[in-house]
């Protein structure tokens, strides 16, 4: 009974997060410093989400740091996702056997 209460919770909140935006928005917005913000919120959060959960998933920050550092890297060289995720993941692993 729990879980279904939680389900509808969350189902709740999910609808209105998405539903909000469209009953109160109902011309189109001019503003550039709003449209700005739009833009770079779904960066900013991910980032946010991301960055902690980096550094602390692999119990080494040291190991933490090399695989962020190799990401970075790749990421700016403009590689696909799936290698730069499989590459940063290779480097923790390979900073882990070698620094224990």
């Amino acid at each position: 009974m729990a879980i279904a209460l939680y389900i509808a919770v969350m189902a709740g909140v999910t609808y209105l997060v998405r539903m909000i935006p469209f009953a109160f928005f109902t011309k189109k917005i001019e503003s550039v410093y709003i449209k700005s913000f739009l833009h770079y919120m779904p960066y900013a959060v991910l980032s946010a989400m991301t960055i902690p959960a980096i550094f602390f998933s692999t119990g080494n920050m040291t190991t933490a740091i090399i695989g962020t550092i190799v990401a970075l890297v790749l990421a700016y060289l403009d590689l696909p996702l799936i290698a730069v995720a499989i590459a940063a993941a290779a480097a923790v692993f390979a900073a882990g056997v070698f620094l224990n």
